[in-house]
This record gives structure tokens, C-alpha cells and sequence, in this order.
């Protein structure tokens, strides 16, 4: 079906393999010079209308009209860009609990129609079988994604702020020696070298006694 055209209001047309209405719509140019388009979809012409409307409502009033982008385009940016100079241990870290948590938990919702209560719907999810330090640091990842989105127009307003941290599992309990347990096996260690060395390198170094064992 040919597009059809409202003056001022961008245009309409049918799309018969995705069976909807698609507007699209000039939103001006990028830097580069590249035209920008922007473009909405829906089952009826006239949601699609309307959706094209608030498109440009949005961009007539400096708001974001991205509305494609996702959560997973917002986490994949900052990982690029975002953590950039940090030490390579957080870097993988922050990488690593991205891919596994964040981005297949909410990556495919689109940004700006993203809502605290599914952001706390996700996070209770997590907190059945993660730390509350990791849920933390999913949260942290999360914010931070879409602070860096919103300083771009990307979206209007960062929900994740909007969502207290639950409380998570139990940590690892630590397999250090105590201060008290360490007296206590040098005593029985008595003028042994090798065991000497066992206890008190942990003590100086912080090492982990599993460590080494190892």
C-alpha cells in the first residue's frame, strides 16, 4: 500500500509481513549530515497516528524519540565506553555479569517504555539465588547504563533509581584462619617449618588457606 501522508506528520503505511501500520517520520540530521528517521509501529492506522504524533512532540520539545533503542543497546555502550581506564579485574567482572544477568534479564525491553516495577521484578528474581553484593553490582551496571543513555537523550529519566536493593543470599563464608585459630594450630605446630610458614603467610599476605593448599 502506498504511504500515506499527513502535512506535517510524517507518513503512513502497511506493512503486510508484519501486519501493522509503520510511521516513519525526519527528525533533522546527525552530525555526520545523515538524515534521522524516526520511525513507529502499531496495529491500527490510527495508534500508529498517534504514536507518530508523540514522536514528534517529543523531538519539538528536545526529548529523547530513540525509542527503539533497548536495554541491551544501553548496556553494550557503556561496557565500550563506560569503563573505559578501569582496572581490566573489574572490567572482565563488570563484562561477565552483564551478559549473564543484565542484558539476558531485561536487554530486549526498549528503554524508554522500561519500568521501575520490572526493574524490581527482575531484581527479586535474582535475589533467590545471588548475593546481595552481586545484586549490588547489577544495579550499579544497570544505573550506570542508563545515566550515560540519558546524558545522550536517549531516554528520559534513569527508573533504575527509582528501585531499592533487595536483599540477597548469603555470601561465601571465608575458609581464612582465624587470629584465634592460627594461635592455636602454631602451638601445635611447635618448631615445624613448614607448618609455621602455612599459618603465618596467610596472616601477612591475606591469602586464602585453600589457595595455598593449592
Amino acid at each position: 500500500m502506498a504511504t500515506r501522508r499527513s502535512n506535517g506528520e510524517g507518513g503512513l503505511s502497511w506493512n503486510e509481513a508484519r501486519q501493522r501500520w509503520v510511521g516513519r517520520v525526519s527528525l533533522g540530521y546527525n552530525a555526520d549530515g545523515k538524515r534521522r528517521i524516526g520511525t513507529v509501529s502499531a496495529r491500527t492506522k490510527t495508534e500508529a497516528k498517534n504514536k507518530l504524533r508523540a514522536l514528534l512532540r517529543d523531538h519539538d520539545d528536545g526529548l529523547p524519540t530513540q525509542r527503539a533503542y533497548t536495554v541491551g543497546d544501553a548496556v553494550e555502550t557503556w561496557l565500550v565506553h563506560g569503563l573505559v581506564g578501569r582496572d581490566p579485574n573489574t572490567v572482565a567482572n563488570r563484562t561477565s555479569l552483564a551478559r549473564t544477568h543484565v542484558i539476558p534479564g531485561l536487554g530486549k525491553r526498549r528503554l524508554a517504555e522500561l519500568t521501575a516495577a520490572e526493574i524490581d521484578r527482575w531484581l527479586a528474581d535474582k535475589a533467590t539465588t545471588l548475593s546481595t553484593d552481586t545484586l549490588q553490582r547489577l544495579l550499579s551496571i544497570l544505573r550506570q547504563s542508563i545515566r550515560r543513555a540519558q546524558a545522550r537523550d536517549l531516554v528520559k529519566r534513569n527508573v533504575a533509581l527509582l528501585c531499592d536493593l533487595p536483599k540477597g543470599q548469603p555470601g561465601r563464608p571465608s575458609k581464612s584462619l582465624t587470629r584465634e585459630q592460627a594461635e592455636r594450630l602454631l602451638r601445635a605446630a611447635g618448631d615445624n617449618p613448614t607448618m609455621n610458614a602455612y599459618v603465618v603467610v596467610p596472616l601477612l599476605t591475606g591469602a586464602r588457606t585453600e589457595e595455598l593448599r593449592a
